[in-house]
């Protein structure tokens, strides 16, 4: 079921869409954090930093919704061709990223994402702190109009 907190008021939800682009450019930016991670492995594939593009281009009205779609589907296809877990999810998060044009609440996904590559980059007892670090990053980077969304559990 979906959370109700973000889905978009033409679908008959509270998300306005301000806020709905809020979100994909906190996700980008969560996303764009961590993209050097899936670049390690494959520098010469750029769809995930397309998907990040997209997501950004959306949230100014410079893509269609469809076009953003269509960046995620890419960053996930780079996403199933990674063979370490850290490049895995760094495309992951790109493609929730340009995914939130889609439907708001990829835009927690991309962060969650970032976090589980950051995490998986780090060996030993340090991953835990890496990950808290970059959940830290990822608060102090979030607007304040969407804190709420982002922040309090699902009900």
């Amino acid at each position: 079921m979906r959370d109700e907190r973000f889905k978009a008021i033409h679908r008959g939800g509270t998300l306005d869409l301000p806020r709905h682009r809020l979100l994909a450019v906190w996700a980008a930016d969560c996303a764009e954090h961590v993209v050097a991670l899936f670049h390690h492995e494959f520098p010469c594939d750029e769809r995930p930093r397309r998907a990040i593009e997209a997501a950004r281009r959306w949230a100014r009205g410079e893509v269609t919704v469809g076009e953003a779609r269509n960046a995620a589907v890419a960053a996930h296809a780079a996403a199933r061709e990674a063979v370490s877990s850290s490049t895995t999810a760094a495309a992951r998060a790109a493609g929730h990223a340009a995914g939130t044009a889609h439907m708001a609440d990829h835009a927690p996904q991309a962060a969650g994402y970032a976090v589980q590559a950051v995490q998986a980059s780090v060996d030993g007892p340090d991953a835990v702190m890496a990950a808290n670090r970059e959940r830290a990053w990822q608060r102090d980077h979030l607007p304040d109009d969407v804190w709420v969304l982002v922040s309090r559990p699902t009900l």
